[in-house]
């Protein structure tokens, strides 16, 4: 969240240094020693878009981390996005069934509703109208130099740009902030979003906060999630078929890895710089087999990339063998599916009238 939020640096975003990731870093190794003694302090909003199944870039990337800080007892708030699906497309295809899909992932690998409130944008509409004074508190230039959107307006998939792409971040700052989460996971490229949405929560506070804070200014957690490269070593996405999903079988699996782009050395080694394609298939097969990936690429070593691809194949396989049984049991109920969505909604709607409640006594229209 942004969404999914603890993503890599695409082509196009500002440096490092510009995003102030060497801050970030070491405020998010502060927080982490934070969470682990203090967990109820804390709440968390992530989310995703529905656009599609969920792939092994997204499990390590943020799934494992959401399951994580639900199991530490973090209150957790993850967002189907579904109203942003139109920032970067003209239509919202097949918009149910990825709803459905994301929430069969979501409980596949271990995200709780007992727990975590899942809930869907469109559902939520005291969340959505915070848009509006939200959007006062900035100005058109800082939506444009946002880097994230100038990446998103390069890749979108609009016959024309649409005033929603501008918005985004400010909608992403209502998401933040409708719940007073404190604390949101995110890869680097997304520290200029969370930055709009502590200027907003601080300009809202300093105009009609009469002295006392109405929104906190949330912190990032900074991902240290690994990049995983699709199988024709791009950016892995669901758009560009080169990801092996959470929904995907074994048969499927092993026959996307047989097709993974490696390199003309046959000597297996994870160096991601020079061997970028070979060392994501040895990184792969690392985290599934929770090894260090040069201790998978020693024991490999001159077998070659056809023994590379078997040992990642074995590995996600079965890694995710209990994954894709649990997703199988949940398929069958899509009743279910509806029930956890309904109970999300219900819960992140009270709060979110709360909130508005209380942003509209703040700006003296509360009649």
């Amino acid at each position: 969240m942004p969404h999914a939020t603890e993503s890599t640096l695409p082509a196009g975003a500002a440096p490092a240094d510009a995003l102030g990731t060497s801050a970030a870093r070491a405020r998010s190794e502060v927080l982490e020693k934070q969470i682990r003694k203090e967990p109820g302090r804390f709440r968390v909003l992530t989310g995703d878009r529905p656009t599609g199944q969920l792939h092994l870039g997204h499990y390590f990337g943020t799934l494992h981390n959401r399951v994580r800080l639900q199991d530490l007892g973090v209150e957790m708030f993850v967002l189907i996005a579904d109203y942003q699906v139109l920032t970067d497309r003209d239509v919202a295809d097949n918009l149910t069934g990825h709803v459905e899909e994301l929430v069969l992932d979501y409980l596949a690998v271990g995200i709780d509703p007992a727990r975590t409130t899942i809930f869907t944008h469109s559902a939520i509409p005291a969340l959505n109208q915070l848009l509006l004074p939200f959007l006062s508190l900035v100005s058109v230039a800082e939506l444009r130099r946002n880097p994230t959107v100038k990446d998103e307006i390069t890749h979108s998939r609009q016959s024309s740009v649409s005033g929603l792409m501008f918005t985004y971040p400010v909608h992403q700052a209502a998401d933040i902030l409708f719940c007073k989460a404190n604390l949101v996971p995110v890869g680097q490229d997304q520290l200029p979003h969370l930055e709009l949405t502590r200027t907003v929560a601080r300009r809202f506070n300093d105009r009609y906060g009469q002295g006392h804070s109405v929104f906190p200014e949330p912190e990032a957690l900074l991902s240290r999630a690994p990049l995983l490269l699709g199988t024709d070593g791009g950016k892995m996405s669901k758009s560009r078929g080169n990801a092996v999903t959470l929904a995907a079988d074994a048969d499927e699996t092993a026959r996307l890895l047989r097709g993974a782009k490696t390199d003309s050395e046959r000597h297996i080694t994870y160096d991601p710089a020079n061997r970028p394609e070979v060392s994501s298939l040895v990184l792969l097969a690392a985290l599934c087999q929770d090894r260090s990936p040069h201790e998978v690429a020693d024991d490999i070593g001159p077998a070659g990339a056809g023994a590379l691809k078997k040992c990642v194949t074995e590995a996600v396989n079965e890694y995710l063998a209990p994954i894709r049984a649990r997703r199988a049991q949940y398929a069958q109920d899509r009743g279910y599916l509806r029930q956890v969505l309904r109970q999300g909604n219900e819960r992140a709607n009270t709060i979110a009238e709360a909130t508005r409640s209380e942003v509209r006594q703040a700006m003296n229209n509360h009649y």
